[in-house]
């Protein structure tokens, strides 16, 4: 692995990170394509970036947008320290580059256009999340950035209103990925794209609290089993623990989930303990949540343990009466929304990559998406200066020259258009096994463009040759 000799006040091991570091959370080619851009004299020039996904993860029949409060949060701080830059130039990577790369740096600040679908909003494979417009040093810097949390945020909404599509409304849903997470950084983030996407609460104590919800849990089997070696029993270590905790549902599958059934059954029945809920964390949830209900029938159930929607489906199907679900590992995990940013006009030139198999088109576009009776239609990509014919344009400008347009939303307000949007999707398009995709067409115009640039780009090819 490569060293370098002295990074001076920068470098640390603890791997850490704060809002002042998000400049350089990036890719090294960011930083070294805005360095040619500088040398070349192209840095100020205007360029425009989308990101999109060319397809969606398997049986994905939509995506939730979610992640550009987090963008809009880093672009409005986007800067470099003196510490930075003197740690960026002790690489020695950038000994060629020119003394006005390190002047740009030294004043950056995002000065660009931001347009975006509101978060909460389904969109499909070539539709842009958002697209940038600013000078071509600072869309090509930021991208790496914006990447990382669009597409996992996305992931995790989208796999969050698939659960509450299959649970239902009235079903409990508690996000629990904490632990299962790929970092502190992405557990924050899922926490918050969950309960966006359609849950009902966290576990994590840190996102709930900075986003302004009450963080909700039950208990371990660490507690049972300590308590139960202490005090003597599993009924004592539940009366321990109720006593403190009475609003915590009780974990009840340690030992024999219905013997501890049965014997907080004759304590409810006796009145000498009211239970505001129980949790299966493993066996047959089906048999074992229609004994317990049986035992404890004004007692909510509230299952866990590897849960996700194709499981939630198959447990509803075979006539469970669990009341909510602990969802945590395939929540926050799974394959990825695999998430792209391409230039697509360079100083009022279209361009597109043409690439086999990742082309992309060219221009600035809009997404109108059309709506009969309540229920999406179908959506037309088209150009920014096409006009919508009894439809809706989706992308809307979110920060302007650097500035938001408007105030952050608040979670509920994102979850309640998450649930208008899945609500209005096709049922072909919500079921989440071998979904049909929603009719995206390309508009006349994208596509007059698109062959214009294709022509273009190999008549320069042969003139450069």
């Amino acid at each position: 692995m490569a060293t370098i000799p002295d990074l001076g006040s920068y470098q640390r091991q603890d791997l850490t990170i704060s809002a002042a570091d998000y400049s350089l959370l990036t890719d090294l080619y960011q930083l070294t394509m805005a360095a040619c851009y500088v040398g070349e004299g192209l840095e100020q020039k205007q360029a425009s970036f989308e990101l999109f996904v060319r397809r969606s993860p398997e049986n994905f029949g939509y995506l939730i947008a979610m992640g550009l409060e987090q963008v809009l949060a880093y672009l409005e701080k986007l800067s470099f320290t003196h510490s930075q830059i003197a740690a960026l130039q002790a690489t020695g990577i950038f000994a060629h580059a020119s003394d006005r790369f390190w002047s740009l740096l030294a004043e950056a600040k995002f000065t660009g256009d931001v347009w975006a679908v509101p978060e909460g909003t389904a969109v499909f494979p070539n539709e842009p999340f958002l697209r940038i417009e600013a000078p071509l040093w600072q869309a090509q810097l930021i991208e790496t950035y914006l990447l990382n949390t669009i597409n996992y945020q996305t992931l995790i909404a989208t796999r969050a209103a698939r659960l509450r599509d299959v649970a239902g409304e009235k079903a409990k849903l508690l996000e629990f990925g904490t632990r299962r997470a790929f970092s502190p950084q992405g557990a924050l983030w899922a926490a918050r794209a969950a309960l966006a996407g359609g849950l009902d609460a966290t576990s994590n104590v840190l996102a709930a609290l900075q986003l302004g919800q009450q963080p909700s849990g039950t208990m371990a089997h660490a507690l049972v089993m300590a308590l139960s070696a202490m005090e003597g029993s599993e009924a004592e270590a539940f009366t321990a623990f109720h006593r403190y905790f009475p609003g915590a549902p009780l974990l009840i599958d340690t030992y024999d989930t219905i013997a501890a059934a049965e014997k907080l059954a004759a304590k409810v029945n006796a009145g000498e303990m009211e239970l505001s809920g129980v949790r299966l964390d493993s066996g047959d949830l089906v048999s074992l949540s229609k004994q317990v209900r049986s035992l404890l029938p004004n007692v909510p159930i509230v299952a866990s343990g590897d849960l996700d929607e194709w499981e939630i489906a198959r447990l509803k199907g075979a006539g469970t009466v669990i009341d909510g679900y602990g969802l945590g590992t395939r929540l926050v995990t799974g394959k990825p929304v695999n998430g792209v940013y391409k230039l697509v006009e360079i100083d009022g030139v279209p361009v597109m990559k043409q690439s086999s198999g990742k082309v992309t088109y060219p221009g600035r576009k809009q997404i109108f998406r059309s709506f009969v009776g309540g229920k999406v239609k179908a959506d037309r990509l088209g150009l920014i200066t096409e006009t919508p014919q009894s439809e809706t344009p989706l992308l809307q400008l979110v920060m302007k020259q650097g500035e938001r347009m408007q105030l952050p939303e608040t979670l509920a307000e994102i979850r309640q258009r998450t649930a208008i949007t899945i609500a209005s999707l096709p049922e072909e398009t919500r079921q989440i096994s071998n979904p049909l995709a929603l009719p995206v067409d390309i508009s006349a115009g994208l596509q007059k463009l698109t062959e214009e640039t294709k022509e273009l780009t190999a008549k320069n090819a042969k003139g450069a040759k």
